[in-house]
């Protein structure tokens, strides 16, 4: 995502390099090399006009100081006006009423039900909402059973009419059901169309006058460039509604949409999709999107997703064992499992300020710890509890089980080894004073 995106400007801001101060020639073609990198990305064209003359605007109006270069300033600048372009804050959603309901729209393909899902399994993890999940799509053949598919996957509630082609009708009765069973939430998919239709948007209006929605959301497929942002102004002129959910934004994207949508309808993206798995969603933050198209990464982003896995209780059980040095493969593999669950490893490498440009043709593996865990595995509980009494038969035996060969298995266990006493300097002695130091230094 924004890849070519954040080369270009990269390369526009190399102009002023060297340059002792800011000029308006030297930032006329800056800009004019912004604007080429803003089209290219599919941003909508009176968008990339407007941000380049904000921009040049306020760099002319600015003293370059000292101890800033003027291609630092101008980078400075650029990022302030990325954010403030997508929103400048993150936006929440509302989901205040018993119960608060959720109108789904979008058009055919665009990533509705899926996302449906996803919304309800991170409302219900992380908020404590009790969800339902409505299947108002009555002209779609699979989509029911997706949903009730979905809805098993999350242990979320799925509420549908077999004999019912009346979607208004099925979005109230959803609504009584809800009350009824204790459900305090409800999301409900509506149909889509593969392109806009009288009938269609007169059927969703029909649905949000019935329900009145806390909130509205317009789901659109982020790789459709600037004919997202076109349906997305059509879709809010008969809807008005609350906010945009961009999926597949982890796909080959210019990632247009995301920078033109805000400006375009005036408001705001709430949710991006960043894969298939049912937790790749991500409140949509400005500012941290900026910082990664910059290539300033999104550590933010990155601790909370580890903060997400991290368990107080088991951190300070797994402390007592490597200042013990009895950390075993039992605890490694629940770490990479852990490491696991936080997402695509690219998409997390990525996010480390100056990693994302070192990896980006670099084909990433989700199935790179697979070789690991199967070496593991083929331990037996008492080996993988004392590493100690790993002799040379017993990891010829394990290559054997692990399909892997000798070498392979010397190697972990040889990093296994390394990463063991490097853990246990960091939670003893001089290793823990350090760390101590740092904690008072940042506060």
């Amino acid at each position: 995502m924004f890849e070519n995106l954040s080369d270009r400007l990269e390369r526009s801001f190399k102009i002023l390099k060297g340059q002792g101060k800011i000029t308006e020639i030297n930032v006329a073609e800056t800009l004019k090399e912004v604007r080429r990198a803003l089209l290219d990305a599919d941003v909508n064209y009176k968008t990339a006009k407007e941000f380049t003359e904000t921009v040049k605007e306020k760099a002319l109006g600015q003293d370059v100081l000292n101890a800033v270069k003027p291609e630092q300033l101008m980078v400075k600048i650029v990022h302030d006006e990325l954010a403030l372009l997508m929103g400048g804050t993150a936006e929440d959603i509302n989901i205040k009423g018993n119960p608060a309901v959720i109108l789904m729209s979008g058009l055919q393909g665009s990533g509705k039900t899926t996302f449906s899902g996803k919304l309800a399994n991170m409302i219900k993890s992380k908020r404590g909402k009790n969800p339902l999940l409505v299947a108002a799509d009555v002209y779609r053949p699979a989509a029911i059973e997706q949903l009730k598919v979905l809805g098993e996957q999350i242990g979320v509630p799925v509420y549908f009419e077999e004999d019912n082609k009346n979607p208004v009708r099925i979005a109230k009765n959803a609504i009584e059901h809800a009350r009824q069973h204790g459900r305090d939430l409800v999301i409900i998919d509506t149909a889509g169309r593969l392109a806009i239709d009288e009938e269609m948007m007169a059927e969703i209006e029909a649905i949000k006058k019935a329900v009145n929605p806390q909130e509205i959301l317009f789901v659109v497929d982020a790789m459709t460039g600037q004919d997202a942002v076109n349906t997305a102004k059509e879709f809010n002129e008969r809807l008005n509604f609350n906010g945009v959910v961009l999926t597949k934004l982890d796909g080959d994207t210019r990632g247009g949409a995301a920078l033109s949508i805000r400006s375009v309808v005036d408001k705001p993206i709430k949710f991006v999709g960043t894969g298939e798995k049912l937790d790749a969603i991500d409140v949509f933050h400005p500012e941290r999107m900026s910082d990664r198209i910059l290539g300033m990464g999104d550590v933010v982003t990155l601790v909370e997703k580890a903060q997400e896995q991290y368990d107080e209780e088991e951190a300070r059980r797994l402390q007592k064992k490597i200042a013990k040095n009895q950390f075993d493969f039992n605890d490694f593999i629940t770490q990479i499992q852990q490491i696991k669950k936080m997402g695509n490893l690219k998409d997390l490498a990525s996010m480390i300020p100056g990693v994302g440009k070192q990896i980006k043709d670099l084909d990433f593996d989700d199935d790179a710890f697979k070789g690991i865990e199967a070496i593991i595995h083929s331990m037996t509980p008492q080996e993988r509890t004392n590493p100690e009494i790993l002799n040379g038969s017993r990891r010829a035996r394990i290559a054997r089980g692990s399909g892997t060969d000798v070498q392979e298995v010397n190697k972990l266990i040889k990093q296994f080894d390394e990463t063991r006493k490097m853990m246990r300097k960091m939670t003893t002695g001089g290793g823990k004073q350090a760390m101590k130091n740092l904690r008072s230094k940042r506060r």
